[in-house]
Order: structure tokens, then sequence, then C-alpha cells
């Protein structure tokens, strides 16, 4: 059976427009920080949403208005929270941090050509906590929906099983990096597993699922 085409729509690229293959929409999007992309089942769906901004379509999929949550336990919504989305894993990454409560974008970094969503977590994570430090903010948690992330940041180390290549160095030269600041740093800021199945999806999710 043929694979079924899809459609790529670049609000946010080197050239934003509709691209029929992800190759097309790749160029676009590669090394462009920050860039805002989804890929659609069929060429209406693609116009259609292509009209519209990145946010609409994409940023409230799946999740929920927090301040209306009914659950005994809600998430501190005076937080910063991150998220990593990757074409494939491996494949093409990126990762970000927002402000939980208003989704005000904090730092967006990729996409990457090659990468994993565990390693996106961690970078985010680890760049939550430094921008933290820099401003000199102590009582401000971190929210992943990433255990395994949360597990790297613990311990210090990374432990993933992606090889590095060509296609990858700047990734691993990054993740060099931030386990570096973590030892040199020790950091004690309060690191929180988002509850995904009471709240929704985390405020920094791409929507792309």
């Amino acid at each position: 059976m043929a694979k079924k085409q899809k459609f790529y729509v670049v609000w946010r690229g080197k050239k934003p427009g509709i691209y029929n293959s992800w190759e097309d929409c790749q160029k676009q999007v590669m090394g462009f920080e920050g860039a805002h992309f989804k890929s659609f089942g069929n060429r209406e769906e693609a116009e259609s949403a292509f009209k519209k901004s990145y946010w609409d379509i994409v940023a409230k999929k799946g999740k929920k208005d927090l301040k209306a949550l009914t659950s005994k336990e809600k998430p501190i919504l005076n937080s910063i929270s991150v998220d990593a989305a990757c074409k494939g894993n491996p494949g093409p990454l990126e990762y970000r941090g927002v402000f939980t409560d208003t989704e005000t974008p904090l730092f967006s970094r990729g996409p990457f050509e090659m990468g994993t969503v565990n390693i996106g977590e961690f970078l985010a994570l680890v760049l939550g906590m430094a921008w933290l430090k820099k401003h000199k903010i102590d009582n401000m948690p971190i929210y992943s929906d990433s255990r395994t992330a949360m597990a790297w940041v613990r311990n210090k180390k990374v432990n993933t099983k992606l090889k590095k290549t060509a296609k990858n160095a700047v990734l691993f030269e990054a993740l060099d990096k931030a386990v570096n600041w973590l030892k040199t740093n020790n950091p004690k800021y309060k690191v929180l597993k988002w509850n995904t199945r009471e709240w929704g999806e985390i405020p920094a999710d791409y929507g792309r699922k």
C-alpha cells in the first residue's frame, strides 16, 4: 500500500508556506530557531491551518484550563514548564520552556537534525534551571513530563542510546555542557513531574501528537 502523502505547514521558518514533503519542509525549519510547523493529512486542512496562527492550531490541543481544575492536587501556576518534540525518535528535535500560568515562551531551541525526546527534555530542564539562576529566582519550580530526563538531572548523568554522529554532534556538545553545568552549580531547584492524566498536556507541549 502506498504511503499516504502528508502536507506540511510552516508558520515560522526560512520561508513560511505549505510544502508537499517532509524533505521540503525540513529545508525551511532545520537550523531555524523556534520554527513552527505541523503536518496535515490533506491539502485542504493544510491551507485552512495556514490561514490561522500556529497557536490557534497547535498550542491548545489536549490542554486544560489549569485555573478551572477541581482536583485536590493542582499544578503550581507560578512555575516553568518544559517539553520537547521529535519527528521520529531519533529524528529532528526541538525543545522549549514556557511560564506555566500564561504559556508565555521563555526559551526555544531547534530544530536539530537528529536527536531524541529524552535529550530534548533534559536540555530543556537544564536550560530552565540556568534561566532561574541567571535571574536569581530561587522559589519557582520546573515541571517536566519526562521521568527519564528528571532522573538524568538528578544523577547529573546522561544515559542515552543515541550514537554520536556528524548530524548530532552539536547536541552532544550541548549535553556535555549541560552535565558540566549541573556538576559545577549543583542546583537545588525543585523539578516536579507533570500529572498529564489529571492536568492535560503540559503547557510547553507542541501539540503534534
